[in-house]
């Protein structure tokens, strides 16, 4: 009775503020109300270019801007390659600092229309997201509040507007990922200096100031935007003002490119009440253009209230949960680094190829989850030609079963003989933050990749579609396998079997017994990948 009630009282609510009868709903409101929008949950599959000015570098790792200014990245290791790559390519940090790279950035191969495309026809995506900013606080769009942007700097392009009209053009919703608000510390070796050599003790470049620009050409622009003020020169007032105007900018962002979703890489709401506001704002213009709010939020909620936890869509970064969730949920990954960056530069190489990325998805979706997998474009905006063959597999995998994917529900169970759920999961923190990643929760970072055992034959997960059930067999064989699930004394109670069709093949053997359902793999299938079967059901 008492949810009945609350449920009227909302939906007077919310009808009010459509009208404009009530001021905008608080965190809390909105989030109580929430439910994720039909066009997420079915997707199944986004398309994320984690790009920007610090792809531009060869070597030195996806926190470049950071450990340029580090002649030691210490535990870091992915890092280790950038001080040196720095000052062999650009020159001394305490002359050309971060701020020549952005300068140096150009991208002129970037076709905002090609990348979506390829993103849409060849990989299966339903929607797709574009970098904003990372923590190196510079915007990729053409930012009213903030001249450290890409427009003013390096392309001379909005590459975020580039990218939503190709987005629209291309019929997908469009999200966009925001990493800048943990600068204000990320930023603080820009104010060091060497530690040996002989440029020991000479301050780099964070240091500088609008007037050491005059007649250069940053001339106008100031570093301490960019950077940061040094830590001697920063007051309360200050760090007011910086999140103030982080503010405005991310307003800016998501009404401007008329945002369908906004990713935050950090936990809770960036700069707590600051973010809050941007949120209940994105949420609230939804909902009086819409009649509900149709956008998402994703990140790390962690910390929040278990209501104010309703309204995001949790995020799972190169990691997966352990079960079926009831509400749907992210995970993301990469195929070999944040940042496109020569393979050399990479420890221990690619993380995934085409059959690891398979299995990782077909993981997430039987559990209730959408997958978001970064294109890695290389600095210039091409497409990368050493991992093409991964993304063209993967994709070709996705297109193939679309059928199973996408509007796809999960079953009453996520899988069958799961014994890889029940091992103890690796915990891979290679180019993560630490702090960030040991924050109790082994379900971030527990990704298998391409190096992890292979999955036992039998092991199966499952979706549904309509009346249609999915099994998919996650590293198949020719042969027999038994599935208790689909047992007709089962608990999950499937129901009488009728027929079982390979996708990409034809009409496939089964019996169905009490104890479980007996089918049989055939030897010609149309991949190596992951099989996926239609079973249809009385």
């Amino acid at each position: 009775m008492f949810r009945t009630l609350a449920a009227c009282f909302l939906a007077t609510v919310i009808s009010g503020v459509c009208a404009g009868e009530k001021e905008d709903l608080n965190w809390s409101e909105l989030s109580e109300a929430y439910e994720v929008p039909s066009w997420y949950s079915e997707a199944k599959l986004g398309v994320w270019v984690h790009w920007g000015a610090q792809a531009h570098p060869k070597m030195g790792g996806g926190w470049y801007a950071r450990h340029m200014y580090q002649q030691d990245t210490g535990d870091q290791k992915w890092g280790r390659n950038a001080y040196r790559y720095h000052c062999e390519t650009f020159g001394h940090p305490s002359e050309a600092g971060y701020k020549e790279v952005l300068n140096d950035w150009t991208a002129p191969h970037l076709d905002t229309d090609a990348v979506v495309r390829y993103a849409k026809e060849k990989l299966g995506a339903r929607y797709f997201v574009a970098l904003a900013n990372h923590h190196d606080r510079f915007d990729n769009w053409d930012s009213s509040h903030f001249a450290w942007n890409s427009v003013n700097v390096g392309p001379k392009r909005d590459i975020i507007g580039e990218f939503c009209a190709s987005s629209k053009k291309y019929g997908l919703p469009f999200g966009v990922s925001s990493h800048d608000d943990r600068f204000l510390g990320w930023w603080m070796p820009a104010f060091g200096s060497d530690q040996t050599g002989p440029g020991k003790g000479v301050p780099y470049d964070g240091h500088m100031t609008r007037e050491d620009g005059a007649g250069k050409w940053w001339d106008g622009l100031d570093p301490g935007d960019l950077y940061g003020l040094p830590p001697s020169k920063r007051t309360p007032q200050w760090v007011r003002g910086v999140k103030e105007n982080w503010v405005l900018r991310h307003t800016e962002l998501v009404e401007k490119y008329d945002v369908d979703l906004l990713w935050f890489d950090g936990h809770n709401f960036p700069y707590g009440d600051y973010g809050r506001r941007v949120c209940e704002r994105f949420y609230n213009n939804s909902l009086k253009k819409d009649g509900k709010v149709n956008v998402v939020l994703a990140g790390k909620p962690y910390g929040l209230s278990e209501g104010d936890q309703k309204g995001w869509v949790k995020d799972y970064e190169r990691g997966v949960p352990n079960h079926k969730q009831e509400r749907t949920f992210q995970s993301i990954t990469t195929v070999r680094t944040w940042f496109y960056k020569d393979a050399a530069d990479v420890e221990n190489g690619a993380r995934h190829n085409g059959r690891s990325l398979v299995e990782y998805f077909t993981d997430v979706i039987s559990k209730g989850g959408c997958f978001l997998l970064n294109l890695e474009l290389m600095g210039d905006g091409r497409f990368p030609a050493d991992l093409m063959p991964v993304y063209d597999e993967f994709g070709a995998w996705v297109r193939l079963n679309g059928e199973a994917i996408h509007g796809s529900k999960t079953w009453r169970v996520a899988g069958d003989n799961r014994p890889s759920d029940v091992q103890a999961r690796k915990r891979d923190f290679s180019e993560a933050d630490q702090s960030a990643a040991n924050t109790g929760h082994a379900e971030q970072y527990n990704e298998r990749d391409k190096h992890s055992p292979p999955y036992p034959h039998d092991e199966v997960r499952f979706t549904v579609r309509g009346d249609k059930l999915y099994v998919f067999v996650m590293n198949p064989k020719a042969g027999s396998i038994k599935l208790p699930a689909l047992g007709l004394n089962s608990k999950y109670e499937p129901g009488k079997i009728t027929a079982i069709r390979l996708i990409g093949g034809g009409a496939t053997r089964f019996q169905q017994l009490g104890g479980y359902l007996d089918l049989q793999v055939p030897e010609d299938r149309p991949n190596h990948l992951t099989a996926v079967f239609e079973v249809g059901r009385e």
